[in-house]
């Protein structure tokens, strides 16, 4: 086993990280836990069953504890041990929603140094709203932290791909966007320190914090291409954005709680390494098969 393999691994994400090879390192990792919501996920199999926290539906895919303060305590020592896998310039994305995130906000900067914190990114996967007596929660929130203070600013970023960009505003375009190039493009132009630079409408500003571009998997539906029937399955464009956001090809991407593997088949789609884990059978099962569909060679130990 090397650094150089796929790896996929069965097993708790703390164990998981303290057995890799001592060279594996991290230049980009994803952590996507339960949300503390209680009770037991189920998966869908077969036709007619649900995905979720439903009773006498599918089979159990993982439990969900409730709580923030048993969420907090599993994964403050996973980010201590995440930490001192990741690279310099690498980043961690936490994928939480508002039952945790707080708490694990405190948590997380008590482990990474608060001057380690790179922001956070709000999802709006468009579910909806229901069963709210106030304002419903139709929101989740992702923390992006450096490995430390002294490496956020060599954390990488990239804004160069039309998936990390949004377009400008109307009246930005009608107000600011008054030139028009030899190819028909509109642009504008400013100067600063007496350079003047050109910005072009078609090419959009760099991505803000709050994505509402990217809808969430349609629940218990097999017509999406992607889906596979495991709750709280992210979609493949919302890994794909952060995996060129933050990593380069040929770079090593963690995902040490895959559920049904997305991460992973993004990853190797887009030429980077992975190592993915996930304590669930049922969720190892799907990630191999889904990887054997992309014909994606991987190392796999339990």
């Amino acid at each position: 086993m090397s650094a150089a393999e796929n790896l996929l691994f069965q097993g708790d994400a703390l164990a998981v990280c303290g057995l890799l090879p001592a060279d594996v390192r991290f230049d980009l990792v994803y952590l996507d836990p339960p949300y503390s919501g209680g009770g037991t996920m189920s998966l869908r199999a077969r036709p007619g069953e649900a995905r979720g926290r439903r009773v006498r539906s599918g089979p159990a895919a993982y439990a969900d504890p409730a709580g923030a303060a048993r969420l907090v305590a599993d994964l403050a020592p996973l980010c201590a041990a995440v930490r001192e896998r990741m690279s310099e310039r690498a980043t961690l994305y936490l994928h939480l929603d508002h039952r945790a995130v707080h708490e694990m906000k405190v948590a997380a900067d008590r482990v990474f140094g608060r001057g380690a914190f790179r922001g956070e990114v709000i999802w709006a996967p468009g579910n909806g709203a229901r069963g709210a007596r106030g304002f419903a929660v139709t929101h989740q929130t992702i923390l992006l932290y450096a490995r430390s203070a002294r490496d956020r600013g060599r954390a990488l970023f990239r804004c160069d791909h039309p998936l990390l960009r949004e377009p400008y505003a109307a009246t930005s375009q009608q107000m600011h966007f008054k030139y028009v190039d030899e190819q028909g493009r509109r642009y504008r132009e400013r100067t600063v320190g007496g350079r003047t630079y050109q910005y072009y409408a078609d090419r959009g500003r760099r991505l803000g914090s709050v994505w509402t571009d990217i809808a969430a998997m349609v629940a218990n539906t097999p017509i999406c291409r992607e889906a596979t029937g495991y709750p709280t399955q992210k979609p493949e464009r919302l890994l794909e954005r952060i995996i060129r956001a933050s990593s380069l090809e040929e770079d090593t991407v963690a995902d040490l709680m895959c559920g049904s593997g997305t991460t992973l088949v993004v990853a190797a789609r887009l030429g980077r390494r992975f190592v993915g884990a996930d304590n669930s059978p049922a969720a190892i099962e799907i990630a191999r098969q889904r990887l054997g569909r992309e014909k994606v060679a991987f190392t796999t130990s339990a």
